[in-house]
């Protein structure tokens, strides 16, 4: 793509050869445009770990431990939102154009509104999932919770059960939420579409890259679970470098197809 504006409205062509070599790529220039500019994937890094913090300590102190554990399972699906800001980020230093605050921060905005409603539907998802948890929750272990020793009752035949199959669960709402996003969201900072073309294109993206592309999902989920164990303070610098990674392999799959 040649152009610098949002305003290719046209078929949006998927690239069908991705391979594992191409994640690497997005993943090094993913850390070069972290490192060249800092500041912003700190700041976005710094809202998503602060309201991820606020909400445990919300859970805990209204003694509702146990919805920690869906919260925490199911705040990854939210990440590539914090990240929209990265991929004009991204987008702008890819063509050489001056950054600033302003340009940034209204990336948000891009695509005539587009990026709040796909925000809407992440969130309708996440509740759900919360929802599901916690039937699974009470389908395995009942009104016993998980008492005075929850990792003893999370152990149990039971815990493990509802382990196993509320993991099995999120899983699916988690790739759900990973086909819809993970080409729709930088196309939708990169071009003026609407949502559902950019839904479109994107599970096609995933659809005609299967191995890699659930690589990359699987390597996503990793690194964020990962990263979130010391306080979320691992996302400083997971979450920065991954968003401008998922531009990366965003341009290598629409822009490649289109020459």
């Amino acid at each position: 793509m040649n152009t610098i504006t949002r305003d290719r409205v046209g078929p949006v062509r998927i690239a069908g050869d991705l391979k594992l070599a191409d994640l690497r790529h997005a993943l090094a220039a993913g850390w070069r445009d972290y490192r060249a500019h800092p500041a912003y994937g700190l700041f976005f890094s710094a809202i998503y770990v602060a309201l991820g913090l606020f909400l445990y300590v919300v859970l805990v102190r209204r003694g509702e431990v146990f919805w920690v554990i869906p919260a925490v399972a199911g705040f990854p699906l939210l990440a590539p939102f914090a990240a929209a800001g990265l991929y004009e980020v991204s987008r702008r230093r890819e063509h050489g154009l001056p950054l600033s605050w302003g340009v940034v921060l209204g990336a948000v905005r891009s695509g005539d509104g587009q990026l709040p409603v796909m925000g809407m539907i992440a969130f309708v998802l996440f509740s759900f999932w919360v929802i599901l948890a916690h039937a699974i929750f009470g389908l395995f272990l009942g009104q016993n919770g998980l008492g005075s020793q929850p990792l003893e009752v999370l152990l149990s035949p039971a815990g493990l059960s509802m382990l196993l199959v509320g993991g099995l669960v999120g899983g699916v709402v988690a790739l759900v939420l990973f086909m819809m996003t993970v080409v729709s969201l930088p196309l939708l900072v990169d071009r003026e579409v609407d949502f559902i073309t950019a839904i479109v294109a994107s599970i096609r993206a995933v659809t005609s890259n299967g191995f890699t592309m659930l690589f990359w999902a699987a390597l996503i989920a990793v690194l964020l679970f990962a990263a979130m164990l010391p306080l979320l303070l691992g996302l400083f610098l997971v979450l920065p470098v991954l968003g401008h990674a998922t531009w990366h392999l965003y341009r290598r799959t629409v822009a490649s197809a289109e020459g």
